[in-house]
């Protein structure tokens, strides 16, 4: 009887999880990431979709219908299915009722035929599997105490469905694949316009991971939408990917490039700044863009993205042998030689923004973190115990730089200095995923990979985040 009760709550368990995996809608495109969910408390995580509310302890996020622009068709703006983009708008109010917050979603790119029709199947390449609601937390939280700078302002997050950074201009009439990330952005600047926009005393244009590249290719752009008596200035969160060379000696994240920029006809929209002296492929490199970005910007970044280590520097295509993987679990576990690898990736980091640091308008924050994406958590963002640069929380930091109150050129000690990190580990296995979500309570589900893809949750006692890859 036991056994069969047993049996019984295992079925139900299989079939529950099962249920609520397919209803997180997880995009397995090439080498994409799904960056928002998150956990603020250590003793609970509740799942919706693939971001979390907030425990019951704790105030509920604001949670922000989808907008779908249902005229953008007419002028060829469409996800890679050809279904109309979206947005989430919160209106702001008070000394923010002029003010505009434009966050660009991220979640990876599609280099090839095969990953964008599989990726047009998902929410990143479809409004049809777009979660109709969204909680806004970190940045677009409406809370003061989560979000002291921006909490009051007009907050848009921009639904990211073409698979190139809001930048391509082409089409796959075979395949029925529609790239069309930069009409996407014009129709949907244009419809903010007409929400009000047109009339911001204040705008700030920001995003996370490909959200982050967008809004730095995007920047001056946005500049040109508002008279010179509006303040406009950007902001790019774990958007400083970098040409390196991976464990192997080989450049996967150019590769991966490279087939984005040519099958999505990304060249037509990059800076004619690059282009005139480098290659299409260099050019969507952010190292190559922000020292000729003319509208103040400000790079958070870690000096470890928890991204990069994964999927550019050491995913399995350069380490077949796995000597890795340990490293890559728990920054803890890597070996002396590793260390000094992850040390000169983030050498390179800063030195990819060192003219890009001359400019007096430019913030930086780059933080010593195994860490990615940190303005949309609200843990990484503003929190009791949120990471700090020169005593200052990111979101002060921000906003210290957005209102001119100080220059903030904060760069982090080399690891493992800071102690302040909420660094990501990972935990993985071929054949099953197994989550822990605290380090008090050692509750542990043990999950089948679905569709092909390996589900890697990023765990600290703070956060879980996930990434997906395709094998």
């Amino acid at each position: 009887m036991k056994k069969q009760q047993q049996l019984n709550v295992g079925t139900v368990l299989v079939v529950a999880l099962a249920a609520a995996f397919v209803n997180l809608k997880l995009n397995v495109g090439a080498l994409s990431l799904n960056e928002s969910v998150n956990v603020e408390r250590k003793d609970a995580v509740f799942f919706d979709n693939d971001h979390v509310s907030a425990s019951p302890t704790q105030p509920q996020p604001l949670m922000v219908a989808l907008t779908l622009i249902d005229s953008a068709a007419s002028k060829g703006a469409v996800c890679l299915d050809g279904t109309p983009p979206g947005y989430h708008l919160d209106r702001g109010s008070g000394s923010g009722a002029n003010s505009w917050l434009i966050q660009l979603e991220g979640g990876g790119w599609c280099n090839t035929i095969r990953n964008c029709v599989y990726r047009k199947t998902t929410r990143r390449g479809s409004s049809k599997y777009m979660e109709k609601q969204l909680p806004f937390t970190g940045i677009l939280s409406n809370k003061p105490e989560e979000n002291p700078d921006f909490f009051n302002w007009n907050r848009v997050k921009l639904r990211y469905c073409d698979g190139a950074s809001f930048a391509g201009d082409s089409q796959n009439e075979a395949a029925q694949l529609n790239f069309r990330g930069q009409k996407i952005w014009l129709v949907a600047m244009e419809e903010l316009m007409s929400k009000g926009m047109q009339n911001a005393n204040q705008a700030l244009l920001s995003g996370c991971s490909a959200g982050g590249l967008a809004s730095i290719l995007h920047c001056d752009e946005f500049r040109d939408l508002f008279p010179t008596s509006t303040t406009v200035k950007c902001l790019s969160d774990a958007g400083m990917f970098l040409d390196a060379i991976d464990v192997s000696g080989g450049h996967t994240l150019r590769n991966l490039y490279a087939g984005v920029v040519s099958l999505q006809e990304v060249q037509k929209n990059l800076p004619k700044t690059c282009i005139n002296h480098l290659d299409p492929t260099s050019c969507f490199f952010p190292q190559n863009l922000v020292a000729n970005v003319k509208t103040p910007m400000f790079l958070l970044n870690a000096a470890y993205d928890a991204w990069q280590l994964q999927a550019s520097l050491a995913p399995p295509s350069a380490d077949p042998n796995g000597l890795w993987n340990e490293c890559k679990s728990n920054h803890a576990n890597c070996n002396l030689s590793q260390i000094q690898f992850l040390q000169d990736f983030r050498n390179q980091m800063l030195s990819a923004v060192k003219d890009f640091s001359m400019s007096r308008e430019n913030g930086l924050f780059i933080n010593s973190c195994f860490a990615h994406c940190q303005s949309e958590r609200q843990d990484t963002w503003f929190a009791d115990d949120s990471p700090v640069l020169e005593s200052q929380a990111i979101a002060l930091s921000v906003g210290d730089w957005y209102f001119d109150r100080r220059t903030v050129k904060a760069i982090d000690c080399e690891y493992p200095c800071d102690s302040t990190c909420h660094n990501l580990n990972f935990k993985e296995d071929v054949t099953s995923t197994t989550l822990t979500y605290s380090q008090s309570a050692k509750s542990s589900i043990t999950v089948l990979n679905l569709l092909g893809a390996l589900l890697m949750p990023i765990m600290c006692s703070r956060c879980i985040t996930w990434f997906s890859f395709v094998h």
